[in-house]
């Protein structure tokens, strides 16, 4: 396993969209793990390919705390099947865009299909903290950051903040 760099915004690759990937083998799996150590020491609870410049439908997350043992999730083409109309609102943020978090509201329930790292289908529920961090990264997937769901204003100002602290630690 390897950590890997996470692309910061406003890297273009950022908003492109993914390719599926077309078997699941050893080079994926290896990429799943680095995935998944990058995502444990940056630290986070969700990370997708494209955040380390793999343009792959790869993503994955933990959104166990630290009191629980991790619950590891490594997703394969993951595709929302269905989402509720109820909407729930968190506080989002990103690892592509450090240290900026925003309100964000989305469906409070989705069914979630996907490919593990053995190429074996799944479905699952999810609410909560776990359905906003799919929505999330099946996002990056798409090009889409959690910005893109916030104003204007509200997005060009987290660019400028983003801009100015990646200036700052440069210089030190």
């Amino acid at each position: 396993m390897a950590l890997r760099d996470i692309l910061i915004i406003p890297d273009p690759r950022l908003k492109q969209e993914c390719e599926e990937v077309a078997e699941v083998n050893d080079e994926i799996r290896e990429l799943l793990d680095d995935m998944l150590e990058t995502m444990y020491a940056a630290p986070g609870i969700g990370l997708a390919a494209p955040q380390i410049g793999v343009m792959k439908r790869l993503v994955v997350m933990d959104v166990s705390d630290d009191k629980e043992k991790p619950q590891p999730l490594k997703l394969v083409n993951p595709e929302i099947i269905w989402e509720s109309e109820d909407t729930s609102v968190y506080q989002e943020g990103c690892l592509s865009i450090p240290e900026q978090y925003a309100d964000v509201e989305r469906p409070a329930e989705v069914g979630l299909r996907y490919l593990d790292e053995n190429g074996k289908e799944h479905e699952i529920e999810a609410d909560g903290l776990l359905a906003t961090c799919i929505q999330h990264e099946l996002d990056h997937l798409d090009g889409i950051l959690f910005t893109d769901y916030l104003s204007a204003l509200k997005r060009n100002m987290i660019l400028k903040k983003v801009q100015k602290l990646q200036k700052t630690k440069k210089s030190a």
